[in-house]
């Protein structure tokens, strides 16, 4: 397959998925759900749409999924279950740009490993359940 074709395969799978609910921003398809599940059972769901917890890499991308989260507090993919105070993303790569709340993360109600936004981050006991935002790029 020539590389038109490959992009013009591409963009079609980009309309079917927008077609599914999903938002483009950048390079990137963005989900919210509307269903409220732990950590775990939302990064499941993600992985079954071809994608991943969202990894948030500037302002750019934390302001937009301010206007996505439509003011819900969500499960994004920053996690420090491997190494307690070692935060990582679902990707593996480290935690480099930051938009913690004042105070966070703390470990406030116990063990506290997965992380959510709502305006700013903040650390929460993996089994709460949150909505949460899927991301996938649209060049893999």
């Amino acid at each position: 397959m020539n590389e038109r074709d490959d992009l013009k395969k591409k963009l079609s799978s980009a309309e079917k998925t927008k077609q599914q609910d999903w938002t483009f921003f950048k390079t990137s398809l963005y989900y919210i759900s509307t269903e409220r599940k732990s950590w775990s059972e939302s990064r499941q769901d993600c992985r079954e749409r071809g994608a991943d917890l969202l990894i948030i890499n500037s302002r750019e991308e934390q302001n937009f999924t301010e206007i996505l989260r439509r003011g819900q507090t969500a499960w994004i993919g920053l996690t420090d279950s491997e190494t307690e105070g070692v935060w990582k993303w679902v990707d593996g790569s480290a935690l480099t740009t930051k938009f913690w709340a004042s105070g966070d993360p703390n470990s406030h109600l116990g063990d506290e490993d997965c992380v959510v936004t709502a305006m700013k981050w903040a650390d929460f006991p993996c089994n709460h359940r949150f909505v949460w935002i899927c991301e996938k790029s649209m060049f893999n």
